[in-house]
């Protein structure tokens, strides 16, 4: 636990005793200037071994791979001086990655690349960034974290383009899966909120409470989304899970889980009706998205760790499979149906607290530690 309050120390929200927060002002565009050596490699594809560029290119226009487990390390990748909570490929550059950490970093990795392979260290945050997704528009990404704000960065130039400000510490972003032009932020006071990037304002609001949001994920069709809240201060089971109606800003269930443990990662399946949350009892959880979102008593991914760490799960593309970290420092791979475990890949002396499958190489997965590292599996 020693490494869970060093990472934190310097990174905690002590605004618990203020007044009831009003609606976020945004402001103008940041003025901060430009970090002094943004743009230190590559984010072209030009420079990629030719078989891997080719596999990219042949998977991307609708092939598939054989589906084999990644078992062993094919890069690594060191620049984050301190824990790295995050990782995400880029849908539409695949051979991009994307890692956020408590150093208040991005790093931006042309993962392939025969020469550099951090292409971008992206320096716009003043405190630890929690969360990072790439937006399907453009080459740009979001991010958030601990200097209560949401910001959206030109990739290509290494330029900030956007601020949203909180009165909160922001812990996780989502886009909206329809609508590129909308992101879900969840923050340390309990405010789930809505913004439109076009006016760079707050749509919708949804409130439950004051406990601090962990995770957010949308359904299918997007009608509706999950939000995992903190509420180990009270041992208080409800409100630990919420289904949200995006349009009406009303919870349809608050009671979906009824164990007294946080959930730090919530994933929906891609293409089923049912999402998965992972516990901090030792275990993920499986909930089904339909009315009255019952969680399977009968199935759970068992096995891993969790122990207090912020450990993520993610899906494979095409539904198959679920990884997940551990405190263990190891990934742990899993039928997704079956939730058999099919194997346990060592990868860090220290916690693993995110795994992501790559979206077109079903046999690729990216990494990253406690301890800073950001490592891709073959």
């Amino acid at each position: 636990m020693d490494l869970l309050c060093n990472a934190y120390s310097t990174a905690s929200d002590d605004d618990d005793d203020q007044p009831e927060p009003r609606r976020p002002v945004v402001p103008p565009p940041s003025k901060r200037p430009r970090p002094d050596h943004p743009l230190v490699g590559s984010i072209l594809d030009s420079d990629i071994p030719h078989g891997i560029l080719s596999s990219l290119r042949r998977q991307t226009k609708g092939h598939t791979g054989l589906g084999q487990t990644s078992e062993k390390l094919s890069v690594a990748l060191s620049g984050h001086s301190k824990a790295v909570n995050v990782v995400q490929w880029s849908t539409n550059h695949a051979h991009l990655l994307a890692s956020a950490g408590m150093d208040h970093t991005i790093c931006i990795w042309n993962v392939w690349s025969r020469d550099q392979k951090k292409a971008r260290i992206l320096n716009y945050h003043n405190a630890a960034v929690k969360d990072v997704k790439w937006s399907k528009q453009g080459l740009s990404i979001l991010s958030c974290g601990y200097d209560s704000t949401s910001r959206l960065i030109d990739v290509e130039r290494g330029s900030e383009t956007q601020v949203f400000k909180e009165d909160q510490i922001v812990g996780v972003i989502k886009f909206h899966p329809n609508n590129s032009n909308l992101f879900l932020s969840g923050g340390s006071k309990g405010f789930l909120r809505l913004w439109d990037i076009r006016v760079g304002k707050v749509v919708k609001e949804y409130f439950r409470g004051p406990s601090p949001i962990l995770d957010v994920e949308f359904t299918i069709d997007a009608n509706q989304f999950i939000s995992s809240s903190d509420i180990s201060i009270g041992n208080i089971s409800e409100n630990s899970i919420i289904i949200w109606d995006i349009s009406r800003q009303v919870p349809l269930s608050n009671q979906v889980y009824v164990e007294a443990y946080t959930c730090p990662c919530i994933r929906h399946h891609p293409f089923d009706s049912y999402f998965v949350a992972q516990s901090n009892a030792n275990y993920i959880a499986i909930f089904s998205s339909r009315p009255p979102f019952k969680l399977n008593k009968y199935k759970r991914y068992e096995s891993h760790g969790v122990s207090g760490f912020p450990i993520k799960c993610n899906f494979s593309s095409d539904g198959e499979k679920l990884v997940s970290g551990s405190s263990d420092g190891c990934i742990y791979f899993y039928d997704s149906r079956s939730t058999d475990l099919i194997k346990k890949v060592k990868a860090y002396e220290h916690a693993c607290t995110d795994v992501a499958f790559h979206p077109t190489m079903p046999n690729v997965v990216a990494s990253c530690s406690w301890s800073g590292n950001v490592s891709v599996f073959e």
